[in-house]
């Protein structure tokens, strides 16, 4: 059972507008880009499930107890960085956008911006893997260092560019695996166990602890479940669904390295 301040929160939550107007709108591009083209189901699945996951984490009932569970906001934050982006990119949404946008946007604006060898030459830095995965640990350890996440709790500007750091992180990490083709692929499987590393690392600290970690998070807000229970599920909620977002995918591209097969 809720204590009575988590919820007079839950029951004072509304939608954010502004994201549930943004994702709406991504929604109806990519669709509409998608009817232009060749119509993958599986490819708009894949982008579909990975809107919705965003939905859940920044526009949802779970936003208005992230203040009051920190098994909550590492919900989000497993959503917005290991969940969400491989599903969008999935959908590989880059042609579908520009079919879906007004075709003067993209001969205007978008097509003098991608013809510039800077902006070319700087994506293919950052979707790098050794750059992509450093920038994705940098994410995930700085944020979760507590006098910095204290921070982030107690300011809605820097807990929004806390969300826009971990959902650009982890587009970066996973653009490397889905959309690049720079690598070999056999480099792939040392960089998804390096990010199960890292989110081990980091997960483990939740769990094994043995004390409150963040003074945010240290009055107990539901029957029954302490503020370290609740930080011990926070840490089991990274670690495990996450290892099995990175290990699944490693061990797949593994067996197909080893026996030859393409899988792009």
């Amino acid at each position: 059972m809720l204590d009575p301040s988590a919820e007079s929160e839950l029951a004072a939550w509304s939608p954010e507008w502004v994201a549930s107007a943004i994702l709406l709108a991504t929604t109806l591009i990519y669709v509409r880009g998608w009817l232009r083209g060749e119509r993958d189901r599986k490819r708009l699945g894949a982008f579909l499930g990975g809107i919705t996951l965003l939905a859940i984490a920044i526009a949802s009932p779970l936003e208005a107890l992230d203040d009051s569970f920190l098994s909550a906001h590492m919900t989000q934050h497993f959503l917005l960085m290991m969940a969400a982006p491989p599903l969008l990119l999935a959908g590989h949404p880059f042609v579908p956008f520009l079919r879906g946008l007004p075709r003067m946007w993209v001969r205007r604006g978008l097509k003098p911006l991608f013809a510039s060898s800077l902006l070319r030459k700087m994506s293919v830095w950052l979707t790098a893997p050794p750059v992509a995965g450093v920038l994705f640990a940098a994410s995930m350890i700085f944020w979760h260092i507590p006098a910095l996440f204290e921070r982030a709790l107690a300011s809605p500007f820097w807990h929004d560019i806390e969300h826009a750091t971990f959902f650009w992180g982890g587009i970066l990490f996973w653009w490397a695996i889905i959309e690049s083709r720079r690598w070999p692929r056999w480099v792939s499987i040392p960089y998804l166990l390096f990010g199960d590393l890292i989110n081990t690392a980091v997960s483990a600290f939740f769990v094994f602890s043995g004390r409150v970690l963040y003074p945010s998070y240290a009055a107990a807000r539901m029957t029954g479940l302490s503020a370290l229970d609740d930080q011990i599920l926070a840490g089991l909620i990274m670690w495990v669904p996450g290892s099995v977002v990175y290990l699944v995918p490693a061990f797949v591209i593994t067996m197909r390295v080893v026996s030859g097969t393409p899988d792009r």
